[in-house]
């Protein structure tokens, strides 16, 4: 049975160990183990967003529900992170800076499908984009090492593959308006 109090609290304790990226990967796995328990605990997604289910400055927890079809271009989140798929699928394509290139350009570099029951941790150093495949609604568990919404990150142009400040505002924005546009159809 999964619990949103008792998941975060260990997480919390989690987040203390030495080797808490392996530790909080565990927890993560164990709670999309069960992705029906999870989706009582969350509820079914009904629309597309990120809800902060726990956050300070060393760890947060976000349930993120991706649009159906919709795509994150490249991002780093400057901080480890595991992702656990509850429903649906996210696809992430991992992207590594390219040498001696100016403006941070970055080329693909491998590439993993994520379905419901799948845990994945993602490195301090890892640039990715992610994808929603399918026709509806996919939901996970983001757990970071440090606070998402105050750290400086990067995102990547999606077409000229450039470095930029990342801006969390107009991500969260995009995603929104996917989300009402799949709602509208």
């Amino acid at each position: 049975m999964f619990s949103l109090e008792q998941f975060v609290a260990d997480c919390r304790a989690a987040r203390a160990e030495d080797r808490a990226h392996r530790a909080v990967r565990e927890l993560v796995a164990q709670a999309v183990s069960e992705p029906a328990a999870v989706l009582r605990g969350l509820g079914e997604p009904s629309r597309a967003g990120v809800d902060k289910l726990y956050q300070a400055p060393n760890l947060l927890i976000l349930n993120v529900v991706w649009a159906p079809r919709y795509t994150v271009m490249p991002h780093n989140h400057n901080t480890w992170a595991v992702i656990g798929i509850y429903t649906g699928r996210e696809d992430n394509i991992f992207w590594r800076r390219l040498a001696g290139e100016e403006g941070g350009r970055i080329e693909a570099a491998g590439a993993k499908a994520l379905s419901a029951g799948y845990a994945e941790p993602l490195g301090e150093n890892i640039i990715h984009s992610v994808i929603n495949p399918i026709s509806r609604l996919s939901g996970a568990i983001h757990v970071y090492g440090g606070d998402l919404f105050a750290a400086p990150r990067s995102e990547w142009d999606p077409e000229t593959l450039l470095e930029q400040p990342g801006d969390v505002a107009r991500t969260l924005r995009l995603l929104e308006e996917a989300g009402a546009a799949y709602r509208s159809a």
